[in-house]
C-alpha cells in the first residue's frame, strides 16, 4: 500500500502535522471485526456506566463537561486520536489478549502510531537504512534467534524494525526535518537458523507530541510527555502469532515513569560494547 506523505514547511515537526499523518495512515489501512451486536451492546452499556460514575464521583461541572467536548474536537482536528489512543489505552487492551489467550511466548507491548508497512527486506545480516548524521550517534548491533515454542528455528521468519533517531524523530512522521522514507527502518528476513543480525543506532528518548491536545491533556494533571528509548519490532512466520513489541534500555530515563506505560521486565535490554541479543519465541497461530 503506497504511504501517505505530508509535507510541511515547518522547521521542526509539530503535533498538529504529526497527527495527521499518523491518522491518515491509519484512515488508508481500515479495520473491521465480528463483534456480536449483544457482546457490543455489553461493551457500550459498561463504558456509559463507568463513565456515569466518573461524573457522579467527581460531581463534573458543566464547565468541566464544556471543556471536554472543545479538547475532544481539537484531538480529531490535529489527528491525535491515533497517538492518545495508543499511549493511554494500547497498553490495557495489549496486556488483556496476551492473557486471555493464554500466550507463552515473547511479551508483546504496544505498536503506537508510527509504524508504516512495507518497510524494505533487508538480509539476516544487515544495516537499516540510515543518513551519515546517524552514523554519528552511538552504534548498536541488533542480534539473535526467532523460534517456536519449542526452540525450532523459523527460518525466513520476518523481522519488521523501527525506531527513532538520535533527536527523538521517526522517519514519516516528522515534516520538514528532511528524513528520508523508510530511515532506520527494515524487514529483516531470517536466515534458515532462524537468526538475524542488525547493525544500527541506539534510538534516545523522546517527548510525544506535546504542542497539541495530547500534550494539553498531560499537562492538566502535571504530567509528563516522555517515552524511554525503544526498538519497535513486529515479528511474524507462517502459522505463528504475529507478536508486536517495544525493548527498551535497562537504566535509560524514563524506563521508570514512561508516559505510555508500556515497559516490561521481560523488554529490557542489557548492551555489552554496543551489542545485545534478543531471542523471540513465536506462539502458534490460534485464528484469534
Amino acid at each position: 500500500m503506497s504511504t501517505p506523505t505530508v509535507t510541511s514547511t515547518t522547521k521542526t515537526p509539530s503535533a498538529h502535522d504529526s497527527g495527521i499523518a499518523a491518522t491518515e495512515l491509519f484512515k488508508a489501512a481500515r479495520f473491521t471485526c465480528d463483534t456480536s451486536v449483544e457482546r457490543a451492546g455489553a461493551i457500550y452499556k459498561d463504558l456509559l456506566a463507568a463513565l456515569a460514575q466518573v461524573i457522579h464521583d467527581h460531581q463534573i461541572t458543566y464547565d468541566e463537561y464544556h471543556v471536554l467536548m472543545q479538547w475532544m474536537v481539537d484531538v480529531g482536528e490535529y489527528g491525535e486520536w491515533p497517538l492518545w489512543l495508543d499511549v493511554f489505552i494500547e497498553h490495557e487492551i495489549e496486556q488483556v489478549n496476551y492473557d486471555r489467550n493464554h500466550y507463552a511466548g515473547t511479551k508483546g507491548s504496544i505498536e503506537g502510531p508510527y509504524f508504516v508497512p512495507d518497510a524494505p527486506k533487508l538480509p539476516s545480516v544487515c544495516e537499516l537504512p540510515m543518513r551519515d548524521k546517524d552514523r554519528e550517534s552511538k552504534p548498536l548491533v541488533f542480534h539473535g534467534q526467532v523460534t517456536d515454542l519449542d526452540g525450532v528455528p523459523l527460518g525466513g521468519a520476518l523481522l519488521e524494525m523501527w525506531h527513532a533517531d538520535e533527536d527523538g524523530l521517526y522517519s514519516h512522521f516528522a515534516p520538514g526535518m528532511n528524513i528520508p522514507d523508510w530511515n532506520l527502518r527494515g524487514t529483516v528476513v531470517t536466515d534458515e537458523e532462524g537468526r538475524f543480525e542488525v547493525t544500527t543506532i541506539e534510538p534516545s528518548p523522546y517527548k510525544i507530541p506535546a504542542d497539541g491536545p495530547t500534550g494539553w491533556f498531560i499537562s492538566s494533571y502535571g504530567g509528563h510527555p516522555w517515552r524511554p528509548a525503544h526498538l519497535h519490532l513486529r515479528i511474524s512466520h507462517p502459522g505463528h502469532r504475529v507478536i508486536t513489541t517495544q525493548l527498551y534500555f535497562e537504566g535509560g530515563e524514563w524506563v521508570d515513569d514512561d508516559v505510555a506505560a508500556a515497559v516490561k521486565p521481560e523488554l529490557i535490554l542489557r548492551p555489552e560494547n554496543n551489542r545485545v541479543e534478543y531471542n523471540f519465541r513465536l506462539d502458534p497461530d490460534s485464528g484469534q
